[in-house]
């Protein structure tokens, strides 16, 4: 029998590897980092975690109280969690740039995410009960919402701080939700290179407002998705079943992709989902990513050996 210690490193590492998981998806464009802590089975300890930063422990600080600060806050589910992510972040935009991977191998990267996120739809599907004809309305309003998303065309906008913060609001929203990316969102407001090379090069002037937009979302949108998931449920999955239907659109393998240099880097402004007209060697490694996505995904659900849920 494993030492207590031992089993708590345990945990920790694997936290950081999940967190690792969860970074490397929020560097991809349309893929949720919401989504991809659904998948390895934390959804439910992360928002709970997010908001266990509440009124009382605002109290404790401004009385002092060391002891409700440190023990109130889910510190040993976060810290592991968000050093992992943090990994991710400087991992992918400063030694292996996924962005530039994703350039190159665009149908094998976005085959497996696919694969990921399919797996996740028929998971929550097979653990919703029977769909009613209500029900197929409220799928459909998080289809075309999504979809109104994931069309949207990139615009300008400053690079001001108070845009910056913004811009960490709504891209953290977009990450704690399953279904639509935090990349994507800044893809959208046009800060996704800016902010990605911020990260890259630590420059602090654009990550301090970031960071700081970034944890105002976190406290926000993290009350407001448990109270409709508390209080509408089977609504609010539903309609998260819809955002994921919609994101399969913009991480389809085979699209016809347009790419431009901004800053020294290679950014995808447009693409167009196609089918291949003849087998190759690509279509078949792309299949079998999406394949291999599948499998994980259903493979960790039976392994658990039980359903999964998205209320908190």
């Amino acid at each position: 029998m494993e030492q207590p210690d031992k089993l708590k490193i345990r945990e920790y590492l694997i936290l950081t590897i999940k967190g690792f998981c969860m970074g490397t998806a929020d560097v991809i464009p349309g893929v949720s980092g919401g989504t991809m802590a659904f998948i390895l089975g934390i959804y439910k300890e992360l928002i709970s975690a997010i908001r266990s930063f509440d009124s009382l422990w605002i109290k404790s600080i401004v009385f002092l109280d060391t002891k409700s600060m440190t023990s109130r806050p889910h510190f040993s589910f976060l810290l592991p969690l968000f050093f992992g992510i943090g990994i991710a972040l400087i991992f992918f935009t400063r030694v292996i740039k996924l962005p530039e991977l994703l350039y190159l191998y665009p149908e094998q990267i976005n085959g497996l995410f696919f694969g990921l996120i399919l797996g996740s739809i028929i998971i929550l599907l097979r653990d919703t009960p029977a769909i009613k004809t209500g029900d197929v309305f409220i799928l459909i309003a998080g289809v075309i919402f999504g979809l109104l998303v994931f069309n949207s065309v990139p615009m300008e906008t400053p690079n001001t701080s108070w845009f910056v913060f913004l811009s960490g609001t709504l891209a953290i929203c977009a990450m704690i939700l399953p279904g639509i990316s935090g990349s994507f969102v800044l893809l959208v407001l046009n800060k996704y290179t800016y902010i990605f090379n911020a990260i890259g090069y630590f420059d602090f002037s654009i990550l301090t407002p970031f960071f700081l937009g970034a944890a105002t979302g976190l406290v926000i949108f993290s009350r407001l998705l448990s109270y409709l998931l508390e209080t509408h449920y089977r609504s609010t999955v539903l309609y998260i079943i819809g955002l994921l239907v919609a994101s399969l659109w913009v991480i389809w393998p085979f699209q016809v992709r347009e790419y431009e240099i901004i800053d020294q880097s290679t950014r995808l402004i447009s693409s167009t989902p196609v089918f291949p007209n003849e087998l190759t060697a690509s279509f078949s490694l792309s299949l079998l990513m999406v394949a291999t996505g599948l499998f994980v995904v259903i493979y960790l659900s039976l392994i658990t050996g039980k359903k999964r849920s998205l209320a908190v």
